[in-house]
């Protein structure tokens, strides 16, 4: 994405952005907000980090509902502790605010609550931050009971320290992107009845998360693979691929954030679950990942994951470490995992960026979910994951007995069999996630294990 913006303390580098209609919604259409973006730059992060990460707030801010009219970077040694971005600069961009009919500014970062009242009252508009917009992203696309509860308690935590500033900006009728949380009422009560709330909701998850874990429990001996990546990577569309499940996917950030559990044979008796979960982004709220701990623990507790990259992204590198970061966090850091190149139709033939991804991951399979490219590979991928976990063991049991050894036909391949005069011998292969229930068959019918 070609990004114009200004870059030092002169404003006179900064341009509309209404030449860019080819990839985003016409400016002032109908409807939709006017923005201006701001992003700083402060060492050590280099300035091409800066832009990227501009960049991706204008996708945020175009799937919120605002175009982008101008995006501006302010270089300073340390974050301003009053404006974010120093008084100076402040008083520069009043006057294109009003040339330009700005109706919101969204900066990237988090701002203190002081920071952002004092930006609201100086450019007499709402101001929005990375995390704001973020959540006001969820807040829209939350479709189920628990995404909802999850996004309304991640909402509100962040708006308990900022309930000061949101009382006196509500009172001026703003409406659209950072409005649509729960509103406010006097101060203090309001202070009161968010915490009440806060613990109503946290309630509330915990029961899901009971549900939650009851469900993940029964489904304890099936094979279990997890979709993760950046958010826009592809999962859902790979996921519809895959599994032949209608989950939603578009060409949005965000576009999905409810998981979804589907069973997909790979081969005859060999059935896993494939779950797909919310994508990660750089700077993902802390509010966000705590309220959504229930849904990412499809992620913690699965047996293999699929990191799905946007292959044809210029910005591939960072999204693997960002999504590796956040597996960290959330304690799946050491789940194995295969590497999905997806997008890789978009990539031109003349680019070399798929054979350096190929030949940082040799493992990794190369894919397009959208035209149903590799899928065939990934599948014989996954079954090959699968059957690695396998294990074997060579058991013994009395020839009397040997009718009741029906039972293990349901939870294991009898590789082979032997029988003489007084016992019966077998060699079993099966899941080790069905291992107790094989053991108590065995204790049950007198067999003795004699190793693989």
């Amino acid at each position: 994405m070609s990004t114009q913006h200004n870059e030092t303390d002169n404003l006179s580098n900064v341009e509309p952005r209404t030449e860019r209609r080819d990839r985003l919604h016409v400016v002032a259409e109908t409807g939709r907000e006017r923005a201006l973006l701001i992003g700083l730059n402060v060492y050590p992060e280099s300035r091409e980090e800066t832009l990227e990460h501009l960049e991706e707030l204008e996708l945020l801010a175009d799937t919120a509902g605002a175009d982008t009219v101008l995006s501006v970077v302010q270089n300073l040694p340390k974050r301003d502790v009053a404006h974010f971005i120093g008084r100076g600069k402040v008083e520069e961009l009043k006057a294109i605010i009003e040339e330009e009919k700005i109706t919101i500014v969204i900066v990237d970062g988090e701002l203190s609550p002081a920071q952002a009242r004092n930006l609201e009252r100086a450019f007499e508009r709402k101001v929005v931050d990375r995390t704001g917009i973020i959540l006001d992203i969820f807040a829209t696309r939350a479709r189920t009971s628990e995404a909802r509860t999850q996004v309304e308690l991640a909402q509100l935590q962040y708006l308990l320290p900022r309930l000061s500033r949101m009382w006196s900006h509500l009172s001026k009728q703003y409406g659209g992107i950072g409005s649509k949380g729960p509103g406010e009422t006097q101060i203090e009560s309001d202070r009161r009845l968010v915490r009440t709330r806060i613990t109503h909701l946290r309630e509330k998850l915990e029961r899901i998360d009971t549900q939650r874990e009851t469900q993940r429990k029964g489904r304890a001996e099936m094979f279990r693979v997890a979709l993760v990546g950046y958010t826009n990577a592809g999962k859902s569309t790979l996921m519809n691929e895959v599994t032949g499940a209608e989950v939603l996917a578009e060409d949005r950030l965000f576009a999905t954030l409810d998981s979804t559990v589907r069973a997909v044979e790979l081969a005859p008796g060999r059935t896993i679950l494939l779950s797909d979960t919310v994508g990660f982004i750089r700077k993902l709220p802390s509010h966000l990942v705590a309220s959504f701990r229930s849904t990412l623990a499809e992620v913690r507790e699965a047996d293999v994951l699929l990191h799905v990259v946007d292959a044809s992204s210029d910005a591939a590198a960072a999204h693997i470490a960002t999504v590796e970061e956040t597996l960290r966090d959330i304690g799946a850091g050491h789940v194995p995992t295969i590497m999905v190149l997806n997008k890789v139709d978009l990539i031109p033939s003349d680019d070399d960026r798929l054979r350096d991804l190929l030949a940082k991951y040799p493992d990794a399979v190369a894919v397009s979910a959208a035209r149903g490219f590799g899928i065939r590979a990934l599948r014989d991928r996954l079954a090959e994951v699968y059957e690695q976990s396998f294990m074997e063991l060579v058991v013994q049991l009395p020839i009397e007995r040997w009718h009741q050894a029906a039972r293990l036909y349901d939870l294991a391949d009898v590789l082979d069999k032997e029988f003489d005069e007084t016992n019966a011998t077998m060699r079993l292969r099966f899941s080790p996630k069905v291992r107790d229930h094989v053991e108590r068959i065995l204790t049950a019918i007198g067999a003795e294990t004699k190793g693989a």
